[in-house]
Formats: structure tokens, sequence, C-alpha cells
């Protein structure tokens, strides 16, 4: 057989092509949320601590939703999650018209919520889908690739974000519009949090078509088989992967993996701007670069994992990160910024990688265990709160010490993965030689 064929087969092809569209479609969304923390902070003037719950909300749904969607997954079928995904995440991208007329930073906080709570039942549904269309050998490849698909949806988002949202904010700081009148200052905001809505509302247009593609899609025998009826005996499956150490550690991993990205991307701005004395179109612009470094290393370390194995490419790349954090630390000039762009291309295997390792071996419970990976995108709620509340106190050079402590950790699950597939291949071969 051929290699291309073991890793997608012919007649799954429609399917996974669908796929994609899912994935760039929660790309797309994820990233157009990033720059959204510098434009609350300038048009609520909000601190950096309090702008952060953009992130708070997006990924606490994440959060909540995936075990819901996992038991929609159990019972019914991974189609059935794919649609319920789409139809909250476009409901949710709607709501940010009212959202923008009302000029309430809470009504974006919830429309964002819901967004984020369809796109966290649409990833629990497609992960560990990607995974089943083809043999077990393949699976970390193959969702790889398609992951590899996601950043053309990062890079979409930040590009109408950097063209439809940044270039509309107005330059007055907070100490100018607080000497404006009343009329003044809504104008502005109005304006600004319009800028904000309409790519929202148009993705929402678009998640609505993918919704109609796969509903008139008849779905493969691989989802079918997830649709037997059976009951869903969700505390025997919580059970064993939560004594499962390898899988325990992995939902942690993707917690800090997360928490990393989310820190990087979301201060990315902010970073730039002072580093360069820059304003938040060119901060927008090395965030599109970030973006583009890491769509183009995703087919990268897809390609280097038929010559590596997985989890010494991520020790590899963790670690890499680590260095060039503290680069950014030590010259917060465009030697920071260089480093800052290139940490994006650590990150591009880190997910999906990690991922499929900690799903490894786990049968049936893989449909659950795919939600406490899901569930572990919690990391980007909680690590950019530390590290806004340092940039509060401290310095933005000096707050990337957070990621950098999460791309520790990770380097430390990658080298447990390494010496427990170690431990198993000699044990396997005592007992063949038995």
């Amino acid at each position: 057989m051929k290699k291309s064929a073991s890793l997608i087969p012919r007649d799954k092809l429609f399917q996974f092509t669908l796929l994609v569209l899912c994935f760039a479609a929660w790309g797309t969304a994820a990233n157009m949320t990033d720059p959204l923390v510098k434009v609350f902070s300038k048009t609520f003037n909000m601190s950096a601590l309090q702008s952060a719950l953009v992130q708070f909300a997006y990924y606490g749904a994440y959060f909540c939703l995936a075990i819901p969607a996992a038991l929609i997954n159990k019972r019914f079928s991974f189609k059935t999650g794919m649609l319920t995904g789409l139809g909250c995440a476009a409901i949710g991208a709607f709501l940010f018209y009212p959202a923008s007329q009302a000029m309430t930073y809470g009504y974006f906080l919830a429309a964002l919520f819901i967004l984020a709570g369809g796109l966290s039942i649409l990833e629990t549904s497609a992960n560990p889908y990607v995974m089943k269309l083809g043999c077990e050998k393949t699976a970390t490849r193959r969702l790889n690739l398609a992951q590899a698909f996601n950043p053309v949806g990062t890079n979409l988002g930040v590009f109408l974000a950097a063209t439809l949202i940044l270039p509309n904010l107005n330059q007055a700081d907070s100490t100018a519009r607080t000497a404006m009148s009343a009329a003044e200052q809504k104008s502005i905001v109005s304006a600004e949090l319009t800028a904000v809505m309409t790519p929202y509302v148009g993705m929402a247009c678009v998640l609505v078509l993918i919704w109609l593609a796969i509903a008139f899609t008849r779905s493969p025998t691989a989802d079918a088989k997830t649709s037997s009826g059976n009951p869903v005996d969700f505390k025997a499956s919580v059970g064993r992967l939560f004594r499962n150490k390898h899988y325990r550690y992995g939902v942690l991993a993707q917690f800090f993996n997360v928490g990393a990205q989310t820190c990087v991307w979301t201060f990315t701005i902010q970073y730039v701007m002072e580093a360069l004395n820059a304003d938040e179109v060119t901060g927008g612009q090395v965030l599109q670069y970030s973006m583009i470094l890491f769509l183009l290393s995703r087919f990268v370390m897809t390609w280097l994992m038929s010559k590596v194995r997985p989890a010494r490419l991520l020790s590899i790349m963790s670690t890499v990160a680590i260095l060039l954090c503290i680069v950014m630390m030590a010259s917060h000039n465009i030697t920071g910024v260089i480093a800052l762009v290139m940490i994006s291309g650590c990150l591009s295997l880190m997910f999906p990688t990690i991922y499929a390792l900690s799903l490894g071996g786990l049968g049936d419970d893989a449909k659950f265990g795919a939600a406490g990976l899901v569930m572990a995108i919690l990391g980007g709620a909680i690590m950019p709160l530390f590290q806004a509340a340092l940039i509060d106190t401290v310095s933005t050079a000096f707050s990337f010490v957070v990621p950098a402590i999460c791309f520790a950790l990770i380097t430390a699950y990658s080298i447990f993965d390494a010496k427990k597939r170690a431990e198993a291949a000699v044990t396997s071969t005592i007992a063949f030689a038995k």
C-alpha cells in the first residue's frame, strides 16, 4: 500500500476535507480573538488584567463544554457533535452584532463564551474523528496534517483583525479620551466596536455554510459505529482515565501548551509596540508573520515526524522555545521580536502531538479522553492572567517567563512519554523472546 493511502484512506478523503474546514474555522475564531485583548483595553479603558478576561471567557467555555461534547459523541455520533458545535459557534458569532449596539464589555464576553463553547464541542468531535480515519500507526501524523490547516484559519483570523479591526482603532489614548465630551467618546467607541463586529458576523455566515455541507453529507462507517445506543458509562471511563498516569500528564502538558500559546500570541502586539516603539498595526503585522511561520512549520513538522519520533521532536521544539523566551526577556528590541516570531515555529507541532500521544492506546475511552484534552484548553484562560499581572506590576518583557515555564513542563512530559515508550518496547521484546 502506498504511503499516502495509509495516511488518509481514499474512501475517507471527502470527510477529511470537511474536517479540515472545521479546523480552519476554529483557527480563524481563536486568532481574531487574540487582538481583542488590546482592542478592549483601549476601547473600554481597562488594565491588561481586566482585558485578559477575553481569553478567560473564550478558553473557559472550552473547559465547560468539553464533557457535554463527549457525551454527545458517545451517545450519538461525531457528525452530531460537529453540527451542534458549528450551530452554537454561529449563534455566538452573530451575537457580536447586538453586543456592538449595546457597547457593553460584558455582552461581548457572553458572545465569546457562546462562540467558544460551540467550538469546544466541534473540536472535541473533530480531533478524535481525524485519528479514526485510518490506521492507528499514522494517527499522530494524520492529526498533525489536519491541524496544519488550522493555522490557515489563524492566518486568516489575524489578517481580518489586522485589516478590519486594528486600523479602525482611534489613536487617542486614555488621557485624550477622558478630555473628550461624552458624545465624542460614544462615537469613537461605537466605530471601534462596529469594526470588531464586522468580521465575526461574516464568520458566522461561513459557519452556517459549513454546517449545511456536513449536514447533507453521509456519515462514514467510522462515525456510524459511535452511534451504538449503548448506555454511556461515564463514571467507569473517567475512572480508568484518571488512573492512567500517561494520560493525566498529557492533559497537564496540553494545559500548559495552550497556556503558553495564548500568552505568546495575546501579548505579541503589546511586546512589539514597546520593543519597536510602534503602533497596533505594526504589532498586528508581526503577529501575522508569526502565524505564517506557524502555518509553514506545521507541514514541516508533519514531514519530520516520518523521520523523528514525535516525542523526541516535541522535546527539541519545547526546549528551543524556552531559549527563545529567555532571549525575549533579555533583549526587548528587534532581537526579541525575532525570537518572539520564531516561537510560533516551535508551537506548531505541540497541540496535535500532545493530543495524539495522550490518546494513544486508550481504545473506546478515547471518546472521553478527547474531552479531557479539550478541557485542558482552560490553560489559555488561566495562564494569560498570570502574565497580565506581571505586565501590570513588572514589565512586558519579564512577563514572558510565564510561557517559558509552560514550555519547560511540556519538555518534561515529552521526556516522560519517550521513557514510557522505551520501557514498553523492552517489555514487549522480552515477552516475545519468551
